[in-house]
Formats: structure tokens, sequence, C-alpha cells
């Protein structure tokens, strides 16, 4: 089954870590997909001009030498075997200081994809050129790698550019002679395309909403209301793991606070029955049913908890709901082949409790 898909850019932009923090650096970007990898670039060249005049970040690795004066620690049996000390010399173990980090790697290799996307302007190739004069000249990691490069404390300085580079390595950039829709990416599999759907609705909604005060929290692992369970069962339970779970503000006196609980799926809404023409997959709707039935224990909040199953476009748009046993559970399509605010609206009214385009606390 093939997901038309307008631009594939876009969903990586909402799901990268830029967007849900930089978002209003793309203003107007959304609606021209031919300038947006000029666009990465030229914030790549620009963080890497300022690293370069106030100096790159500096990572360490360990080196082994014969040196005149001890620097770190000495290796006495290498030192004692080759008789080191009789020709003045001592075998070092020893921490040094060097420019050729993971981060900056990652950061010369999106320089020169920007100057492959963008040959007309020098710019991305000297940049690059001057990292390699700098030390940096190792290989290239995968841009998978950047979630943990962030974590490093020696690198927050660096976030920006790492995003920028990240989004820059792992973007599909349009081509402007297709006007057919496509499903090509840069891992072209159904378990990417998954998770770059839920990744990019996940990062839309934080970017969005946490604004406004609501709280967006992705991955949330839910657990039964067990009474009791046999000793065989508990390592073969199935667990259960939302994909991404809204809170709405918080409002001193009103009524419960609004939790919605939402899972994506990149598949047709509706498939083949047996007795009928289309039907709702009855594994989806299991699934949502468990996610809120299961959590009545921790309160009035996951009591009136609402569920939602949110697919892109296949046949055509599909939004209905139905309230099972108090939960209001909604099925509803985001059509990836239109326009950037197109998209938007179809994910805010999804969450909307009117159907409008507003959503209510």
């Amino acid at each position: 089954m093939k997901i038309p898909v307008r631009n594939l850019w876009l969903l990586q932009l909402f799901a990268s870590d830029l967007y849900q923090h930089h978002a209003d650096e793309f203003a107007g970007a959304e609606e021209l997909p031919e300038d947006l990898p000029e666009l990465v670039a030229q914030m790549l060249a620009e963080e890497v001009e300022s690293r370069l005049h106030t100096g790159l970040s500096v990572g360490f690795t360990r080196a082994e030498a014969n040196l005149h004066r001890v620097r770190g620690r000495i290796d006495v049996l290498d030192t004692t075997r080759h008789r080191l000390l009789e020709r003045g010399l001592v075998r070092c173990r020893y921490d040094t200081i060097v420019t050729d980090t993971p981060a900056n790697r990652l950061t010369r290799s999106a320089l020169r994809k920007a100057a492959a996307l963008l040959p007309n302007d020098p710019r991305y190739r000297s940049l690059a050129l001057q990292l390699e004069a700098a030390g940096v000249t190792g290989p290239a990691p995968r841009p998978d790698i950047v979630p943990s490069l962030r974590r490093q404390r020696l690198l927050a300085r660096d976030h920006r550019m790492l995003s920028l580079a990240e989004l820059l390595l792992t973007m599909s950039v349009p081509d402007p002679a297709h006007r057919e829709f496509v499903t090509v990416a840069p891992d072209d599999s159904d378990h990417y395309l998954r998770k770059l759907f839920e990744r990019a609705v996940y990062g839309f909604y934080r970017h969005t909403l946490e604004r406004r005060g609501w709280s967006v929290r992705p991955g949330t692992r839910l657990s039964w209301n067990i009474d009791r369970i046999s000793e065989g069962m508990q390592p073969v339970l199935p667990g259960m793991q939302t994909d991404i779970t809204l809170r709405a503000p918080h409002r001193p006196g009103g009524d419960v606070r609004r939790r919605v609980v939402i899972d994506t799926k990149f598949t047709a809404i509706t498939q083949a029955g047996h007795h009928r023409t289309t039907t709702l997959s009855s594994h989806y709707l299991y699934q949502i049913y468990a996610y809120l039935m299961s959590q009545h224990h921790l309160g009035d909040e996951h009591r009136h908890a609402e569920g939602l199953m949110l697919h892109p476009v296949v046949d055509g748009h599909f939004d209905e709901d139905v309230v099972i046993q108090g939960h209001r559970i909604r099925f509803a399509t985001v059509d990836l082949r239109a326009s950037a605010i197109a998209i938007a609206h179809h994910l805010i009214r999804a969450i909307s409790r009117s159907g409008d385009s507003e959503t209510t606390t």
C-alpha cells in the first residue's frame, strides 16, 4: 500500500528537534519547499562560521608516546622493557585535545551535502575545507547519533548546529521535476515512515500546544490494573504504550482536566470487511479502548480521557467519532498531499472537541 505524501521534507521538518524549539525561524518556508534546503544550509553555514571564529568544540582522545618529560600516566612496563630511561625517555599514556569529534564530523558531512545541493554557492565547500584544515578529517557518523550528542554537557552550545546538520542530512529534498505525490524516504521502509509520521505529529503538537499551556508527552507506557496474576502470566502479558498523550491546561475550579491519548498509524483508516464494503480495523479500536479503560483507577481525568486514532489520507478524508462507556474515541485522517497550512489545520481539528479548527480545553 502506498501512502501519498506531497513533501516528505515537511514531515521531517515537523519531526526535527529544530522545529520543536526554533519553528519561528521557518515562518513562511513551509509553503516554499524548493527554498527549504537553501534556508537550512544558510542557517548551518552561519553557525559554522561562528564556531570557526570563536573556536570549535573539542573532545579528548587517548594517545601513547615516548616523551622526554612525564605526561599523563607512565607505562612502567614498556619504559623498562625498552630501556627508555637510558635514552632520557619515558613511555606515557595521556589524553590529548582534538577537534576531530563526531559532532564536527557530522557538521562537515552536512556542509558537503549542502555543497552538492547548491553547487553555485562556494560557501559550503569552503567551510567544509576549513573544518578539515582545523583537523576534522575522520569519517562522518550517522545522523541518528545526534540525540546522544545533545546530551553531552560539553556540546551544549552546539545544539542548534547539530539540529541543522541532522535535518539537512536526513531531508528528502523535493524534486521540482516531479509533480506526482511520492513516498520516497532516506530509508525507504514502512518502519521509517511509521516512525516519521509519529514523530512529526508529536513535534507539531509540542510546538503548537505547549505555548498554549498544554502538556505534550511522547511514548507513555501504561500499566494494567491487575488484581491478581499467576507466575506464568507475568512474563507473557502484553504491555501497552501510547504514541502521544496531550493534557489541556489546568483551569482552577473548572472541569476535569482534558486528556487525549493519541495512537498514530501509517495505514489506511478503513479496510474491506467480510459483510460490508469498508470497516474500521477492530484491532485498532480494541487497542485504543484498552488504553482508555485500563486507566480508570488513576482518577477522574483518566475516566474521562479521549482517544484519537490518527491516519494519513489514502482513499478519502475520514473524521468520525463514537462515545463508548464515557470515552470519546475519534478516528481522523491527515492529508499528507496538502499544503503545510492545511496539514496543520487537520492536526488541530483532530483534537478539537466541536470539530472546528479551535482546540478547546
